[in-house]
C-alpha cells in the first residue's frame, strides 16, 4: 500500500535527480542562514557552487548532538522566530537538551511522511489509531497523531502510562493499530492476562507500529505471538524530525527511508569514511527539505545496514536493516564490543524468560563484569519440576558463546524487573567513578 505513490516508487536515477536538486537548495540555504554552516564550510573550504549532485554530498562536513547542544537553545534556526510554529526537545538526560524548531512547512513534510508511515505497513483511513506515545516535547506521540488524521485514521490519543485505563480503551475503543514502544507493547500484553483478558479474543488490534528503542527481531516474534498482530519497525530521532523517517513496510524487510526528504549515508563511525553497499556503519541523515533547523550529514550514532535493492512492495527507497544499537551504548567488556540487543536475541529463544531483563556492570578489582538479570516466566515458577540451576547454566552458555566473554547470570522472579510506560532501562551502572 502507498500514501504517495509517485514519491514512494520514484526509481533511483529519479530519486538522485531530486536528491542532488534538493541539496543545492539546501548548501545555499544554510550557507546564507546558518553562521554555524557558513564557518563549517569556510573551514572545509566548501562554497555552496561545488555541490553540483547528490554524490558531492561526501565534501560536506558532518554535523554532531554536540552542535546542536552547543547552540542552545536557538541558535541553529535558520529562520526568524516568528516563523516558527512548534518546538520539540529531547529530554537531555545526557547533557542539554537538543532543541528543534518546525516551521509550517515542516510540520506539513513530517506529517507527509508520517502518513506514509501508517499506510506503508497496511493502515488506512478504515483504521483505529491507539497511539500510547507520550505526547509533549518528546516528538513520538504527536507525530502519530498528526500521520494518522492525515491519513484519516480515527485517533485516540491516549499518550502513555495508565495501563489499566489503555486496556480498557483498547478492549471498548477497539483500536486497530498500536504505537508505543516496543517494551511497552508487550507489557500491555502481560498487564491484560494479569486483568483477566485475553488480547487474542478482547482486542482487535493488527498492526502494531513501534520504535523509539533498538529491539531484535526475536522480541518481535514475541510480540506478534502475544498480542497476534504483524509488529513493524519505525525510525526515526528528534534532531530529524521525530518518528516517521523510516517505516517497515507490509514486507518487514528493512524500514523504507523516505529519502527524497532524508538523505541517508552509513559511515565508519571511526574514519568517517562511507562503508561499501552492504557493510554495517552508523547512519548519517541529512535533511533536504526542512527550514527551520536543517541539518547536513548529521551524525545519529546508530549502526545500522542499507539495502538499496529494490523492494517486494515496489519500493526503491532505501530500506536501513534493523538498529544494533548505538556507537555511544555499545558496551565495551573486558575489550569486546557488547551490545544489549544481542543479550535480547539470545533471551528470546528461551520460552522461560519474559520479554525483560537488566545489565547490571560492576567492577571486580580492575575489570570490569557484566550481570545479566533475566525475569522467568509465571510457569516457571509454578512448575516444580523445572531445575533453575539447570536453566541459568544454558542461559550463561548461551550468553558467553553469543558475546565471547565470561558474564554472571541472575535468575529473577516474575516481575521484578521495573517495567516501562516509555523507554524501557536496560542498563545499570554500578561502577562508580571511573
Amino acid at each position: 500500500m502507498y500514501w504517495n505513490k509517485e514519491a514512494e516508487t520514484l526509481k533511483p536515477d529519479e530519486l538522485k535527480r531530486l536528491q542532488g536538486k534538493r541539496l543545492r537548495k539546501l548548501v545555499k540555504y544554510v550557507y546564507d542562514r546558518s553562521a554555524l554552516y557558513r564557518n563549517k564550510f569556510k573551514e572545509a573550504g566548501i562554497k555552496p557552487a561545488d555541490i553540483k549532485e547528490i554524490s558531492d554530498i561526501t565534501k560536506l562536513p558532518y554535523t554532531t548532538k554536540q552542535d546542536l547542544r552547543d547552540n542552545y537553545p536557538f541558535n541553529m534556526f535558520c529562520v526568524p522566530m516568528e516563523e516558527i510554529v512548534r518546538i520539540h526537545a529531547s529530554s537531555g538526560t545526557t547533557g542539554k537538551p537538543t532543541v528543534v524548531g518546525y516551521t509550517r512547512n515542516d510540520i506539513d513534510m513530517w506529517t507527509e511522511a508520517m502518513a506514509r508511515t501508517i499506510v506503508a505497513p497496511g493502515g488506512s483511513k478504515k483504521d483505529i489509531l491507539h497511539n500510547a506515545y507520550g505526547y509533549g516535547l518528546f516528538t513520538g506521540g504527536l507525530g502519530f497523531h498528526y500521520g494518522g488524521e492525515r491519513v484519516g485514521c480515527a485517533v485516540i490519543p491516549v499518550s502513555g502510562g495508565n495501563t489499566k485505563r489503555q486496556l480498557l480503551l483498547l478492549k471498548d475503543f477497539g483500536g486497530t493499530i498500536l504505537s508505543c514502544t516496543p517494551s511497552y507493547s508487550i507489557y500491555l500484553a502481560e498487564a491484560a492476562v494479569n486483568e483477566g483478558m485475553d488480547p487474542k479474543e478482547d482486542f482487535k488490534l493488527r498492526v502494531g507500529i513501534f520504535g523509539a528503542e533498538p529491539w531484535s527481531n526475536a522480541m518481535r516474534k514475541r510480540i506478534e505471538d502475544a498480542l497476534d498482530i504483524k509488529a513493524t519497525d519505525v525510525y526515526g530521532l528528534s534532531e530529524i524530525c521525530g518518528p516517521g523517517v523510516a517505516q517497515e513496510c507490509e514486507e518487514q524487510a528493512g524500514a523504507h527511508i523516505w529519502s527524497d526528504h532524508f538523505y541517508p549515508e552509513v559511515i565508519d563511525p571511526n574514519t568517517g569514511e562511507q562503508v561499501g553497499e552492504g557493510e554495517q556503519g552508523e547512519l548519517v541523515f541529512t535533511t533536504l527539505t526542512k527550514e527551520g533547523i536543517p541539518l547536513i550529514r548529521y551524525r545519529t550514532r546508530d549502526l545500522t545496514v542499507l539495502d538499496h535493492e529494490k523492494c517486494a512492495c515496489g519500493r526503491y527507497h532505501p530500506r536501513m536493516l534493523r538498529i544494533r544499537g548505538r556507537s555511544d551504548d555499545m558496551l565495551i567488556i573486558r575489550g569486546v564490543n557488547v551490545f544489549p540487543s544481542q543479550i535480547e536475541h539470545v533471551l528470546m529463544k528461551f520460552s522461560d524468560f519474559a520479554a525483560h531483563y537488566l545489565l547490571v556492570l560492576g567492577k571486580k578489582g580492575p575489570l570490569d563484569t557484566l550481570t545479566v538479570k533475566a525475569e522467568v516466566t509465571p510457569e516457571v515458577i509454578s512448575d516444580k519440576v523445572k531445575d533453575m540451576m539447570k536453566l541459568k547454566a544454558a542461559l550463561k552458555s548461551e550468553l558467553e558463546q553469543a558475546l565471547g566473554i565470561s558474564i554472571d547470570v541472575e535468575l529473577v522472579e516474575p516481575g521484578t524487573i521495573p517495567r516501562s510506560e516509555g523507554k524501557a532501562v536496560r542498563i545499570k551502572d554500578e561502577r562508580g567513578d571511573l
